[in-house]
């Protein structure tokens, strides 16, 4: 079995290391955060001072940071993995990052003898913690069979969408820019039930079985009317990254992206009033304006 590794052990990254454990796979990991690193080794996790020392440590990592300097300082650096891991081993970029800057990653790390999978992924905070992550995994067939079984710990899907880094952060770009559309759409809808007076929970009954109810849309409604805004492990910079990624993307090749667009201005302006919040947050920002505020039991 493989010796397995995980840098960045926030919300994603716990759940990453809690699977990989519960599969029976050593884990080696390291975080900046020293909560977090508490955490690891409470779930029986080993712990590194630097990514250098869990590459050594290490046949696959998984790398589950902010951004692509995070992700280029961890994998290229001077203490970063392939530097450092044995030869024949894979960093599984499971971070959400431009897709060039995944481009560039792999171009760096070629004749290194380290494998690169570029797969971030979906399914956020409950996805993570329950191992039922969608991947979306780019790499040749032979590295994607090879590492299988470390990415079926923490995943219920793998989709193999490619063979080349920047592959899989299209496609999730691409997905981004959908589920932006519709959070933004549940935060508008919400703040037109509570100005109207409908009650929360006759929303989410309606909604959760009609055609356009999904766990996008029934998970906001569900923290929206509840009214909890904070601490459900959707930290509202992730999203507001992420659509940032998208409408890069969409600039590149000439797209107009103009639902995506909105809901991205929506989200700036949520996580410019509220930055310690979550997605769900942003339909505060509407309640401000309108004067009214949406609850499970109706609105107030």
């Amino acid at each position: 079995m493989k010796t397995t590794g995980v840098i960045g052990l926030g919300d994603m990254g716990s759940g990453l290391a809690k699977n990989l454990i519960r599969n029976g796979f050593r884990v080696t990991g390291h975080d900046l955060k020293p909560d977090r690193m508490a955490a690891f080794e409470a779930m029986s996790g080993r712990l590194a001072a630097s990514s250098a020392e869990v590459g050594a440590a290490s046949d696959a990592v998984f790398v589950m940071v902010m951004n692509g300097d995070e992700a280029k300082e961890v994998i290229l650096g001077e203490a970063g993995l392939v530097a450092h891991m044995p030869k024949g081993g894979a960093v599984i970029l499971s971070a959400t990052l431009k897709p060039v800057e995944a481009e560039e990653i792999g171009q760096a790390m070629q004749g290194s003898g380290i494998h690169l999978i570029d797969t971030p992924v979906s399914g956020g905070f409950p996805g993570a913690q329950g191992g039922t992550l969608t991947m979306m995994a780019a790499a040749p067939d032979d590295t994607l069979d090879e590492f299988a079984p470390v990415m079926e710990a923490v995943s219920s899907s793998i989709h193999r969408v490619g063979t080349t880094p920047g592959q899989g952060q299209t496609v999730k770009a691409c997905l981004q820019s959908l589920i932006g559309a519709q959070f933004s759409a549940t935060f508008e809808a919400a703040a037109l039930a509570a100005k109207a007076g409908v009650p929360g929970q006759i929303i989410l009954d309606v909604f959760s079985t009609s055609s356009a109810g999904c766990g996008v849309v029934n998970n906001a409604l569900e923290k929206i009317i509840d009214r909890q805004f904070e601490g459900t492990g959707s930290h509202i910079n992730t999203m507001h990254k992420d659509l940032t990624i998208s409408m890069n993307l969409g600039e590149r090749l000439g797209v107009p992206l103009h639902t995506a667009a909105a809901a991205m201005q929506l989200f700036h302006a949520g996580r410019t009033k509220y930055p310690n919040g979550d997605n769900w947050v942003c339909t505060r920002v509407i309640e401000e304006i309108i004067g009214a505020e949406l609850h499970r039991e109706g609105s107030k």
